[in-house]
């Protein structure tokens, strides 16, 4: 499976931004897909989660209420839509997809078998 990110940008504190995460190979065996961030200087943080069957989705809690993940199997594309974006937003957002049987670990970055290049968010007060 092979994944490609597109949709960072620079913004200003409560605007919104939508990222986009296209799956290309073998998609059917994709369980899950989770969105991860990376600020400068600290480690990769989940995000958020969507199971690729019936459309579950699991948040953090620093983004709960103002990210919405969702997918359109057809496109094989999951979008994470930002809303309220603040300056600790900023990060490098990384997609992943769980292949194979669905971890349990939805937020654990070894869950995960493939992942997107990183697309830049910079959100300025």
């Amino acid at each position: 499976v092979q994944l490609q990110a597109s949709g960072g940008g620079s913004v200003q504190a409560g605007d919104s931004l939508r990222l986009s995460c296209a799956a290309s190979g073998r998609t059917s065996s994709i369980s899950q897909m989770g969105w991860f961030r990376q600020a400068p200087g600290k480690e990769r943080d989940f995000v958020a989660a969507i199971r690729w069957i019936g459309g579950n989705t699991r948040y953090s809690d620093s983004v709960k209420g103002r990210f919405t993940i969702s997918r359109d199997s057809a496109k094989k594309t999951v979008y994470l839509q930002m809303n309220s974006l603040k300056p600790e937003d900023t990060a490098v957002y990384y997609c992943a997809a769980d292949v194979g049987p669905r971890g349990v670990a939805f937020s654990r970055l070894d869950t995960y078998d493939a992942w997107g290049q990183g697309t830049q968010v910079t959100v300025s007060s």
